[in-house]
């Protein structure tokens, strides 16, 4: 469990194909504090580390993982989003993440707004998944490559049934690989658990 609060953007080090495996490599400044078999949130996306040297160390990404996720866009010296799973006796400072990505979305637009920046994403929209509360809603949460985010401007000239808008502070852009992200990228998107569960009990 996360809450969507990433503690570092990690760089990829190494890639390794192994059927349809990928072995990601990354260098984290807490890499020391990781123990095999840990789980990390890596762009939103639940990973377990299967191996530690020195200030790296190596998460593996299966078939599923890498069809419904951007991580095997990766490339040597891409920046990753990390976070930590979450201590029960801390505060909650994001939301309620899983670490299940649920889909990939597109970025189609990146405003400058007086040292803020707001981001336009489109995913592909899929009517029976919205009815099971894979949406978004004005002021609701959603994650975004790991990040906790609120959606803000869901009805924007040019908006969709499937687009939404988030407001991305200076602290986030740069500590995060929203600082990466522009016109074409591709982004892990999960949506609010809560939602889910609403929109399950709905069809009861």
């Amino acid at each position: 469990m996360f809450s969507g609060i990433v503690e570092e953007a990690a760089v990829v080090t190494k890639l390794r194909q192994e059927q349809e495996n990928l072995h990601i490599t990354l260098k984290c400044s807490f890499t020391g504090e990781l123990k095999i078999d840990q789980s990390v949130s890596h762009n939103g996306v639940c990973l377990t580390v299967v191996d530690i040297h020195g200030a790296e160390y190596t998460v593996t990404a299966i078939k599923e993982t890498l069809e419904r996720s951007n991580l095997g866009l990766l490339k040597i010296g891409s920046k990753v989003n990390l976070e930590r799973s979450m201590m029960m006796n801390g505060r909650l400072d994001g939301h309620i993440v899983q670490g299940h990505v649920d889909q990939t979305a597109v970025c189609t637009e990146v405003r400058s707004a007086d040292g803020s920046y707001y981001y336009r994403f489109e995913y592909q929209a899929d009517k029976e998944l919205q009815k099971r509360g894979y949406f978004t809603v004005d002021k609701g949460s959603v994650t975004v490559n790991g990040v906790s985010l609120t959606v803000c401007n869901p009805i924007t000239v040019g908006a969709t049934e499937n687009s939404f808008e988030v407001a991305i502070i200076p602290y986030t852009f740069d500590n995060t690989n929203f600082n990466q992200i522009e016109k074409g990228t591709v982004v892990n998107l999960e949506f609010d658990i809560i939602g889910k569960y609403i929109a399950r009990l709905n069809q009861i």
